[in-house]
């Protein structure tokens, strides 16, 4: 800890012919900088990605959009702080409260980056035997079984057969594709997600794109297991990931998760996995014109964006197109959207911590998001990412609003519109 500052007083002081008494003319010592153990501070800024820590000047710009902060006592700042103070943020629940949302970095004049610095903290964290249970259960099942549900990777393309239209699984087509949809997990096994894939299934067949999906060849993308410290995981589900790909003949890689959008974006190419990569909200509104928008769908709908299409690759448009395009639907905005939208709470390992996090935050990001949703005086919340439905949904009835607020992924509503029916049944 610090060294307290020695105080000085003077009996009495005459400044400007005005006498000061002793309690107004108090001034404190310098406090040295070396009053402080700063091995904690140290260590940290010394791994390799957290170097930037050690740029914070404290200015507190990150507390005031952090959404962490909104449900507890946390920011990098304040993070910063504590270090400074001889915590160790490796033996700290602070390190895995982040969501690598982004948001802080989108405001910080001193570039500090926890988007790089967390991960490479956790890594140490997890090398060091420390992680939360129910994360390191998600690890270990993505390690095993290439999907942190722990499902079997030959049931990954079950979901199809709610289709009711045919979905090419390329290990048996043996045919090149024009687009090959990378699925990903909570689509491939999650109920909803299933109910959004079968949606977007029908969609793209409606269209007449000719697509397949990998199916059981199939591993999780691995992006956020890389955010949650697992460098060594991710690089393994990486590298099975492009050697399958590499089997096939594909123009563009549809993808349905923003966190694999961003990994084949930045990461799988430092790999030697460089693909078209597109996500299919992007995909879908370069088909706008072609898009069977017949039904109505009368109703007041806000969108929520995503943090890792939004704030962290630039995709704000997309989905508004496709959301605006449909005949009834009223399209209004949450105070915070686009760069400054709140964030969900799933990334950077988030969907896996939700236990953990309750035991030091007043409420779940996802409710608060959710009250944010319903102050707009929306009846649908639509949603572009696999983690968002089924969070939102649970955070609807936690907050006590079942009936007030539906829960949709943008396939869902254009799926609605054009015809194809609820996922489950005939199209």
């Amino acid at each position: 800890m610090g060294i307290k500052a020695q105080a000085i007083e003077l009996d009495s002081v005459t400044v400007d012919g005005v006498d000061l008494p002793p309690q107004w003319n108090r001034i404190f010592e310098p406090r040295p900088i070396r009053g402080y153990d700063l091995r904690a501070f140290t260590d940290a800024t010394a791994v390799a990605g957290a170097e930037s820590l050690a740029y914070c000047f404290q200015c507190g710009k990150c507390t005031g959009v952090c959404p962490v902060n909104a449900v507890g006592d946390y920011s990098p700042r304040k993070i910063l702080r504590r270090l400074q103070l001889g915590a160790p943020l490796t033996e700290s629940p602070d390190l895995w409260l982040c969501a690598t949302c982004g948001n802080c970095l989108r405001v910080c004049p001193k570039l500090v980056d926890m988007i790089s610095a967390v991960p490479a903290l956790r890594e140490q964290a997890l090398l060091d035997g420390w992680a939360p249970k129910e994360l390191a259960s998600a690890l270990e099942s993505s390690a095993r079984y290439g999907n942190p549900l722990g499902e079997s990777p030959r049931r990954r393309a079950d979901w199809a057969r709610s289709a009711g239209v045919p979905v090419k699984v390329l290990q048996e087509a043996g045919a090149p594709v024009d687009v090959l949809w990378f699925v990903e997990c909570y689509p491939s096994y999650h109920p909803r997600g299933r109910d959004a894939a079968v949606a977007l299934a029908r969609i793209l067949h409606a269209l007449s794109v000719d697509f397949g999906i990998l199916g059981p060849e199939e591993r999780c993308a691995g992006d956020s297991q890389r955010l949650a410290g697992e460098r060594g995981l991710f690089e393994q589900l990486a590298e099975q990931n492009i050697r399958t790909l590499a089997q096939y003949e594909f123009q563009t890689l549809l993808v349905t998760d923003p966190h694999a959008y961003n990994a084949f974006l930045h990461e799988y190419p430092r790999l030697g996995g460089v693909y078209h990569t597109l996500h299919y909200t992007q995909f879908l509104a370069q088909h706008l014109p072609q898009l069977p928008l017949r039904r109505e769908v009368p109703a007041r709908v806000t969108f929520h964006d995503p943090c890792y299409l939004g704030r962290h690759n630039g995709e704000y448009e997309a989905p508004r197109q496709l959301l605006s395009a449909i005949p009834g639907l009223e399209l209004v905005e949450m105070g915070r959207s686009r760069a400054q939208s709140f964030c969900c709470g799933g990334g950077g390992g988030g969907m896996w911590l939700d236990g953990f996090a309750q035991d030091h935050e007043s409420s779940r990001l996802s409710e608060v998001r959710v009250l944010e949703a319903i102050e707009t005086g929306a009846e649908i919340l639509a949603v572009a990412c696999p983690y968002e439905v089924p969070r939102f949904e649970d955070a609807v009835k936690s907050t006590g609003s079942a009936g007030r607020l539906k829960v949709m992924d943008v396939s869902e509503l254009l799926a609605l519109s054009m015809g194809l029916g609820p996922a489950g049944a005939e199209a």
